[in-house]
């Protein structure tokens, strides 16, 4: 493996990572993965843990980062969960934001470990804070993207040049702080020139925009936007987008690839 022939020490199974580690960090796709990892017949909930911390950075429900925790705990380990808001690039540069939720002592005896992927790390409360948080953020920023396709669209319809209502919409108040360097590549991508991957992937989109409706009909709230935005991912979902990223929604809905 690539980190092994750059020194690294790998491990046989999630067991043994954390015979051989103080603290270990499990990021992976979804709620079953991180089950999988945690409850497996190898996995980290197989091994001693006092001592031990074990750190969840996967975006999961509050309800599997609540379960985790009481796992972690009522075994003598520490839990601490940290999603964080970023993509490769931020990750690669240490410039993630890290939303930590769990025992505030679990969280400071890894606040250095978590200050080098991040430039700000935050206590939320208690466990399942952090992982309710991140889908906090990623609910506006999701929602976005299929606004921006239906701004463009809009635009478009009405006689605007393509190119020019992306550049206008980018260096407006319509467009959130992360816009600007992707609507070039976003009206590429509606023109033709559409990527195949990205990082934040429109099935990750899709897979959160259903945890976030998740947990607002277990706690009886509505969540509308989230509803709507999700109707148009899962549309593209059916259609194989699911690896594209997610900022790809805009070409999905004008369909001009």
């Amino acid at each position: 493996a690539p980190l092994a022939e750059k020194g690294a020490q790998a491990a046989a199974s999630p067991r043994a990572l954390v015979e051989g580690s103080d603290a270990v960090i499990v990021m992976v796709y979804d709620d079953e993965a991180v089950e999988a990892v945690y409850g497996g017949e190898e996995g980290l909930l197989r091994a001693p843990l006092e001592g031990k911390t074990l750190i969840l950075m996967s975006t999961t429900s509050p309800a599997t980062a609540r379960k985790i925790a009481d796992q972690v705990e009522v075994r003598g380990g520490r839990h601490v969960e940290c999603p964080v808001g970023g993509t490769v690039p931020p990750a690669l540069n240490g410039q993630l934001l890290g939303l930590a939720g769990g025992e505030a002592e679990a969280v400071e005896a890894v606040r250095a470990l978590l200050e080098d992927l991040c430039r700000r790390v935050e206590h939320t409360g208690p466990a399942g804070t952090g992982a309710a948080m991140k889908l906090a953020i990623n609910l506006p920023l999701i929602a976005y993207w299929e606004a921006l396709a239906e701004a463009l669209s809009f635009a478009e319809a009405a006689g605007v040049d393509l190119g020019l209502a992306g550049d206008l919409l980018g260096d407006s108040s319509g467009a959130i702080k992360v816009a600007p360097p992707r609507i070039p590549t976003i009206v590429k991508a509606i023109a033709g020139d559409l990527p195949e991957t990205g990082f934040f992937t429109l099935g990750a989109m899709a897979k959160d925009l259903r945890l976030m409706r998740k947990v607002a009909e277990e706690s009886g709230f509505s969540i509308p936007l989230a509803g709507a935005a999700l109707s148009v991912y899962e549309a593209a979902e059916r259609e194989g987008w699911q690896r594209r990223d997610g900022t790809m929604i805009a070409a999905y809905k004008m369909k001009k690839h």
